[in-house]
């Protein structure tokens, strides 16, 4: 394995610095967009959850052509690089207009949220895929990928939690009293300052590897490679639940603080806690030097899971240390596993090279594909209990809404942090790695 580092420091800020461009639109999108369309817009949670649901399932969609797209890319500046450069400006006018508000009547309304939600995931996806497919060829060096994919998410999560804090804030600063204006003036903001840092990403990262023999094959010889890349096909579920569980989290969390606790002022306190998840990824370069990205993926589940136990023990006993505890634990855990994900999807990628076919972008659509789909999941499962639970907006909620905001907010990621654990058991990343590094070893 060559030991040389390959970027610079530079390089490597740039190129952590799209996953922080693409956080600025996409935490307020996974975090607040049920509320804007519930409870701003004055949409029915039903409608917005048949929307998340068309939305996600046209994402998926979105990303395997997106990976296809760029596995046909021919251009001077390589395979993954120039979608930052093409769609970094279309996606911030869409970010923008989702959150515009025209006066239309209900059908309207829903038009309006259709067409602008689904150019959003469109664009959201061509300027995502090319940050995971563009990993493998930027160096050799397995720990230069692992510290390329940390900075990566240690950007892409400090932009998270300042989403997560600030948004709230911003948006009553900006609406004075009005959340509409709010809403449009705070994506405004963070729309401008996330197409600097695509273009800033376009200028400074390079492609560095790429197989002009294996780097353009038929699609049919991808799809044999694909099945055979059993890692690939596991990681793949592992994201979706990751994401699944994220969504119903994220979702739930301003419904929990404004009706269970009636007390809204407290979700940036809330958030703010998320702030852990900095920790989970700076330790990701100390605990994968001693083991395994599968157990060091483990470990990330085991806390994940741990601090929920913990919120459990605070929703139930209304002990507010007790819940900011668990969710200070339970994101630690979700730093080391998010932060290995794009680490653990380069891995299959150059698997796949090392099977004679190089196709990062299908490989890599894979993480927005798993994001979409369990966004998708999660908005439905969310919006969908409150639905037949008679959920109303801002107003005093029943006891069935109660209970279903506990299910989503407690029990339900219980359950997913437990599947994860079992997907995970059959990623066999010893064979991988051996044959990576033997390429002979796989025929």
């Amino acid at each position: 394995m060559d030991k040389k580092m390959e970027t610079k420091w530079p390089e490597r800020i740039s190129y952590g610095l799209s996953d922080a461009a693409d956080n600025l639109v996409f935490q307020v999108m996974t975090t607040y967009l049920l509320f804007f369309y519930t409870d701003v817009y004055g949409l029915e949670p039903g409608a917005v959850a048949i929307l998340f649901v068309v939305a996600r399932i046209a994402d998926t969609l979105e990303s395997l052509l997106i990976g296809l797209m760029i596995d046909r890319t021919h251009s001077r500046f390589g395979k993954s690089r120039p979608f930052f450069l093409w769609y970094a400006f279309p996606y911030v006018i869409f970010a923008i207009l989702t959150f515009v508000t025209p006066n239309f009547s209900t059908t309207g309304k829903l038009v309006w949220a259709y067409i602008t939600y689904l150019g959003l995931g469109f664009f959201y996806t061509a300027v995502n895929v090319p940050i995971t497919s563009v990993l493998p060829t930027m160096t050799k060096n397995e720990r230069e990928l692992t510290l390329l994919g940390v900075i990566r998410q240690f950007c892409g999560s400090s932009v998270q939690i300042i989403v997560a804090v600030f948004t709230l804030p911003l948006v009553a600063l900006f609406g004075q009293g009005n959340q509409k204006t709010g809403f449009l003036v705070t994506i405004i903001v963070f729309g401008a300052i996330s197409l600097v840092l695509i273009l800033n990403t376009f200028f400074h990262i390079r492609e560095r590897h790429t197989i002009k023999e294996i780097s353009h094959q038929p699609i049919q010889n991808v799809v044999r490679m694909l099945w055979r890349n059993k890692q690939w096909l596991i990681i793949s579920i592992v994201i979706f639940l990751y994401w699944l569980v994220t969504a119903i989290k994220n979702q739930t969390t301003i419904y929990y603080f404004k009706y269970a606790l009636h007390n809204e002022s407290l979700v940036p306190w809330a958030n703010s806690f998320t702030l852990a998840a900095l920790v989970g990824v700076l330790l990701i370069m100390h605990l994968t030097s001693s083991r395994s990205k599968k157990k060091t993926m483990q470990i990330g589940i085991i806390l994940a899971f741990s601090g929920q136990c913990l919120l459990s023990v605070g929703v139930y006993s209304s002990l507010l240390s007790v819940l900011f505890i668990g969710i200070l634990i339970n994101s630690i855990g979700h730093g080391i596993i998010v932060g290995l994900v794009s680490i653990m999807i380069a891995d299959t990628i150059r698997y796949g090279m090392a099977m004679g076919i190089q196709a990062e972008g299908v490989l890599a659509s894979t993480d927005d594909f798993g994001v979409n789909l369990g966004l998708g999941f999660g908005g439905l499962v969310t919006a969908g209990l409150f639905h037949v639970s008679g959920y109303l907006p801002n107003k005093m909620q029943n006891t069935s809404t109660l209970h279903m905001i506990n299910i989503n907010y407690v029990w339900l990621p219980f359950l997913i942090y437990l599947l994860m654990m079992a997907v995970l058991y059959f990623y066999d990343e010893e064979k991988m790695q051996h044959a990576i590094k033997n390429k002979s070893a796989v025929k």
